[in-house]
């Protein structure tokens, strides 16, 4: 993580996150209006998120609810996942 980056891009994110398996299927779920910030629909992959903001996500497997705690450089593993977000959908429902 940069320690002098508070946003990052939102395809991007979602991709270092995991959330998807490539950074074209995270810019094609923006695009296509399956995910909002803070409540409020995102239709640009380039959209910056921030620290703290939440993500609603909505995929084939259901609804995903998730904090943004931090940003990678690049796309780590599946256990570097947890220094970038908070899974809140359990907290939602």
């Amino acid at each position: 993580m940069a320690a002098d980056e508070d946003r990052q891009r939102l395809d991007r994110w979602l991709w270092h996150a995991r959330v998807v398996r490539t950074r074209a299927a995270a810019a094609d779920l923006v695009r296509s209006g399956h995910v909002r910030l803070d409540g409020q629909r995102v239709t640009g992959a380039a959209h910056p998120v921030k620290l703290g903001q939440v993500l609603t996500v909505s995929l084939n497997a259901g609804v995903r609810v998730l904090r943004v705690r931090g940003f990678a450089e690049r796309r780590g593993d599946a256990t570097s996942v947890a220094d970038l977000l908070d899974d809140i959908t359990d907290e939602i429902r």
